[in-house]
């Protein structure tokens, strides 16, 4: 029988207050004289496909619980540079999803504290991801697996029914999808570049749960058998042999759902989150939602694929907001009663929460699960420090851009003198900054 470990979940003591801390004594404003919650609220979200639509639901199955409570959604679409920018001010609405560019140090600067990582962490899995000293700044709006998106029909028409064990057997599969069907192999979304950043979620399939602490603490990372390495050879080598789209630059991310539906696109590394996306996608332009599925990365160790788990967005609370209390009722709502994370077929938040129905292609096969672990005291932003230093985004895409552009031939070198300018920018880095 397959295995399916979950390792490095914590299962630690609840004490859950209604709004943490000192809120109420803070924000008396947002409760009336009886103790109702209250107060206008400014949500800011990154599924501009549902903010009329699902989310209109969500608030108003909110208010019946919390009347007195009125919110108002605000949908960005360039979410991550957008909302970077906007931390420089304190008008980033109530609530928000916590930009990934914000480092750890950064939580306090801009959030709210919602309880300590003890506190949250019987009740919630990934707490740790958005935390600093002890204390929990945001709460996943859903989990995430990472591997890949697939058309099922266009692999199943190129002869490949079984996930590739290795990267040499996927690039393999990307051949056969070449020559036997009309499908692009393999889309890299190098257009909207965010999507370009979602491979780095399966750092770890190698080298195990501790890699960007090891990484934090090694000079030259872009070297075979570390994790970073496995992963850009491998979009490398898909891109230098022409088993992408013709001209990267024109990717589309929203059209890039419907084609992976129709068959057009067979193939795209995406969190798990990305799955009812494109079955809906598939959907909507006719095809059927049977024909997308999700494989683990492709890399065994001793016969086990390794799947890392962790959350996606974390939802936070502007700590200049002047609701925080009913602020941290709409997260609260969200994450235990909105259902918002079964019906995007996303892990559970919750500790022991089942496999979702969407990857469902994982259970014949022998997998074990695994969360990043997080740094040791001293080192909560060693990791950052050194990427930002290096000018590698490891928290974005402009590398990955400049990798393909190698691959392509639109820009000078080759993957070993670009790995090694990785790994000289790199180890300078570290120096400076760890000394």
């Amino acid at each position: 029988m397959a295995k399916k470990h979950i390792v490095g979940i914590a299962t630690l003591a609840l004490v859950l207050a209604a709004c943490g801390g000192d809120d109420s004594s803070e924000n008396s404003d947002t409760s009336s004289g009886d103790g109702t919650i209250s107060g206008d609220l400014t949500v800011l979200t990154h599924r501009t496909d549902i903010v009329d639509t699902v989310l209109e639901d969500y608030k108003s199955r909110f208010q019946e619980k919390y009347p007195d409570v009125d919110i108002t959604f605000e949908a960005i679409t360039e979410y991550e540079g957008d909302v970077s920018i906007r931390l420089n001010t304190e008008e980033y609405g109530d609530v928000l999803m916590i930009p990934a560019a914000v480092t750890r140090d950064q939580l306090p600067e801009y959030f709210e504290p919602l309880g300590t990582v003890e506190e949250l962490g019987e009740k919630y899995r990934f707490v740790q991801e958005q935390s600093y000293q002890g204390d929990v700044y945001g709460i996943s709006i859903t989990g995430n697996a990472n591997g890949y998106v697939f058309n099922k029909r266009v692999w199943e028409e190129a002869g490949i029914t079984e996930p590739p064990a290795s990267p040499e057997e996927f690039i393999d599969a990307l051949r056969a999808i070449e020559e036997n069907t009309d499908a692009i192999p393999y889309y890299t979304n190098y257009g909207d570049g965010w999507p370009l950043g979602q491979i780095r979620g399966n750092m770890g399939v190698l080298t195990g749960s501790e890699v960007e602490i090891d990484m934090a603490h090694m000079d030259e990372p872009w070297t075979e058998g570390q994790d970073i390495h496995l992963i850009d050879s491998l979009v490398y080598d898909i891109v230098a042999e022409g088993l992408t789209e013709d001209d990267p630059t024109t990717t589309n991310w929203e059209e890039s759902k419907n084609l992976l539906g129709t068959g057009e696109i067979a193939t795209m590394f995406l969190g798990s989150w990305a799955v009812t996306q494109m079955q809906d996608a598939a959907e909507n332009v006719g095809a059927s939602r049977d024909d997308i599925g999700y494989w683990p990365f492709p890399s065994q160790t001793d016969g086990t694929f390794r799947v890392r788990i962790g959350g996606d967005y974390k939802m936070g609370i502007n700590k200049h907001s002047e609701h925080k209390e009913a602020a941290r009722a709409w997260i609260d709502w969200y994450t235990e009663e909105s259902g918002y994370a079964t019906s995007e077929g996303g892990l559970s938040v919750t500790v022991g929460g089942e496999l979702p129905d969407t990857l469902q292609d994982f259970e014949p096969l022998d997998i074990e699960f695994f969360e990043l672990t997080p740094p040791p005291e001293g080192e909560e932003t060693l990791y950052s420090d050194i990427f930002k230093t290096a000018e590698i985004d490891l928290d974005g895409w402009l590398y990955n851009q400049e990798m393909i552009d190698i691959a392509r031939g639109a820009a000078d070198g080759d993957k070993e003198s670009y790995f090694s300018e990785l790994n000289q920018r790199w180890s300078d880095a570290r120096a400076q900054v760890a000394g």
